[in-house]
């Protein structure tokens, strides 16, 4: 009983820290992409503002 105990607590540890490694590089990309990505929202928002006002 008490093995089957010790295999969920580890269970829970490996997706929590699979969780963390998943957070860490979305971190990291949005961090290098950032101003791209602002910088292709702005474009897109301006497409959007000529293709109303037109």
């Amino acid at each position: 009983m008490g093995f089957s105990q010790n295999k969920n607590n580890r269970t829970l540890i490996d997706y929590a820290l699979v969780l963390v490694l998943i957070a860490v590089v979305l971190i990291a990309v949005l961090a290098l992409l950032g101003p791209y990505i602002g910088e292709w929202l702005n474009n897109a928002a301006e497409w959007i503002r000529q293709l109303i006002g037109s």
